[in-house]
């Protein structure tokens, strides 16, 4: 069921303190709270709720806890415990009364993660309103845009045979110690001793050796691959628990390390996909590959995302250009007059090819065009800041769902950073010339 509309009392408790008696109305979390529309966010989510049931928890709540989470780089568990001492969160999330103890269960995030899928893009243009409306971010700066691509990694370990040969073991025994399924031998404590050999080997070059323990691992995990199948035939509701499980480990046993064509790098997330970017530090990155819009001239508030996007299966950045320009024009509502991206974007099949310019480009670039193609590189520290302080660094929600939602949150958060900022600068630029007025009043006398 829809949830409730979120309603102030505007009354007192004996027994209770009122937020707003006891924090700093002027903070620039509360100064946010004020310009976010919580009212049209509500309608736009209505949708996905269903006229039956139980009334859902408060929309401003959630989304109050999402965005903070987003804002200040916490986990799940990380905001929800925040949210209990500090009295600035709870008044964002629409609380009128301090309260001493978390209302909701940390998994209620998760949940609605999942409920708003696609809809997350919402909380991107409301981040482009509030900025827009604070004075942060004027409507020529949407015009021209810089896009690039970066790699959201996620949360494996470093993909060598013998881990992947050592999980795909594991995950198998903790399968059918779930179902009931009796397996004739485990080999958990050999897999794990030849794992940890395979790795020493490896490291001291002594390849012979390490070679020797990948077949014992590989001839393991064969064992235990045809003992399940053996035990669950004629059953098809193991069957089908089994199936993705039996055909990861299948195809973990049977690749090798310089085949071409499609790989497994996890047992776990068999959505990640290796990505090479050319960087001396990082040749290879596991996870996917994310688009990021930002406006090339810097507004006053600063460099804003104006659209982020994962890009599963790993395409070429030219083929991706039309389609991101085109959300990009949909979610801000201004059409992009010039964009401006690196050499990866050569063969390009933008809508108007003449209105996009490619680093190292020398027809058509003079004046103002020269001037803002040398800021193309501006969005490389923002692609930083969104992996050092939001969550694009290492994404540890799930499948590709899970993928999609962290890049667009990553987007959210940096943006309301950059407003919290602003808000924080307006704030001072008023209280300065007070303090000094009150502090110094010979001085503000001579002045005047």
């Amino acid at each position: 069921m829809r949830p409730k509309k979120h309603k102030t009392t505007g009354s007192n408790d004996l027994f209770r303190a009122r937020l707003d008696q006891i924090i700093n109305m002027k903070h620039e979390l509360v100064l946010l709270a004020g310009k976010v529309d919580w009212d049209w966010i509500d309608g736009e989510i209505a949708p996905l709720y269903s006229e039956n049931g139980r009334p859902g928890i408060e929309t401003r709540f959630m989304i109050g806890l999402l965005l903070l989470k987003q804002i200040y780089g916490l986990s799940d568990e990380g905001v929800c415990e925040r949210w209990v001492h500090d009295p600035y969160f709870q008044f964002f999330t629409g609380e009128e009364f301090f309260q001493h103890t978390f209302p909701h269960e940390r998994s209620d995030l998760s949940h609605w993660r999942k409920r708003l899928g696609d809809k997350l893009e919402l909380l991107l243009a409301e981040s482009l309103r509030v900025a827009h409306a604070a004075g942060a971010l004027r409507g020529q700066d949407l015009k021209r845009v810089t896009v690039d691509t970066t790699v959201q990694p996620k949360a494996i370990t470093f993909p060598t045979d013998a881990k992947l040969l050592h999980a795909a073991i594991r995950g198998l025994n903790r399968l059918a110690r779930q179902h009931g399924v009796r397996l004739r031998q485990s080999y958990s404590r050999v897999a794990k001793a030849a794992a940890m050999m395979a790795g020493r080997y490896a490291h001291a070059k002594q390849f012979g050796r390490h070679q020797r323990q990948l077949r014992v691992l590989r001839s393991r995990l064969g064992r235990i691959i045809r003992d399940i199948r053996r035990k669950i035939e004629d059953e098809p509701a193991l069957e089908e628990v089994f199936a993705l499980p039996l055909g990861r480990a299948s195809q973990i046993r049977s690749q090798q390390q310089r085949q071409r064509g499609w790989k497994l790098y996890s047992f776990h997330a068999p959505e990640v996909e290796c990505i090479g970017k050319g960087k001396a530090a990082a040749p290879y990155e596991f996870g996917v590959k994310a688009s990021i819009v930002t406006n090339n001239r810097r507004a006053p508030g600063g460099l804003f995302v104006l659209h982020a996007r994962s890009l599963p299966d790993n395409p070429y950045d030219g083929h991706t250009l039309r389609d991101i320009i085109g959300r990009t024009e949909t979610l801000t509502g201004c059409p992009i007059e010039r964009a401006y991206v690196d050499k990866g974007y050569r063969g390009h099949d933008a809508q108007n090819p003449r209105r996009v310019f490619i680093s190292g480009q020398k027809r058509g670039v003079f004046g103002v065009i020269k001037r803002e193609l040398r800021r193309r590189s501006a969005i490389e520290p923002i692609i930083g800041h969104l992996k050092a302080e939001g969550h694009l660094g290492r994404c540890y929600l799930k499948g590709r769902a899970g993928d999609a939602a962290n890049v667009v949150l990553s987007a959210v958060g940096h943006n309301f950073r950059r407003i919290l900022a602003w808000l924080r600068d307006l704030l001072c630029l008023f209280l300065v010339p007070l303090w000094r007025t009150f502090n110094c009043p010979e001085k503000s006398i001579r002045a005047s």
